[in-house]
């Protein structure tokens, strides 16, 4: 059986690690960032990465007083950067948010490609997994 990232993830079991869209700069302020900072320990600054209980993927970053959308390919540098740390922490499950998909703007269908091939360690949400493996 198939098991989807639930929404909304309210908390982990042990090993479970929440997988978040950031902007680089680390400003946890809204959407699945606001989760992770209040619910799962996300260190405000660190914007990539690991931060607590979380894995930040930046999708947006923040200059001159104002949110900007980061591009695809500069997005799925990260999520390559992610599915490698992924891959080499088995025991780990990592719940992936639908990342991208809300303030920065992108749709599933420019964002779950990106995770085609994740290792089985990595939980997608269902829209994601619906898109990667068409029937």
């Amino acid at each position: 059986m198939t098991r989807f990232t639930p929404d909304p993830i309210t908390n982990l079991a042990p090993g479970e690690i929440f997988v978040f869209g950031s902007n680089v700069q680390g400003i946890h302020g809204a959407g699945a960032a606001r989760t992770a900072a209040r619910l799962f320990g996300a260190r405000p600054g660190v914007g990539a990465g690991y931060t607590g209980r979380c894995y930040a993927i930046p999708t947006r970053s923040y200059k001159s007083g104002k949110f900007k959308t980061m591009p695809l390919h500069y997005i799925l540098s990260h999520v390559i950067n992610f599915l490698a740390d992924a891959s080499h922490t088995p025991g780990n499950t990592y719940l992936v948010t639908k990342l991208g998909c809300g303030y920065a703007g992108y749709t599933p269908e420019d964002i779950a490609p990106m995770f085609n091939g994740h290792p089985s360690n990595v939980v997608l949400p269902k829209e994601f997994h619906d898109i990667i493996y068409k029937s």
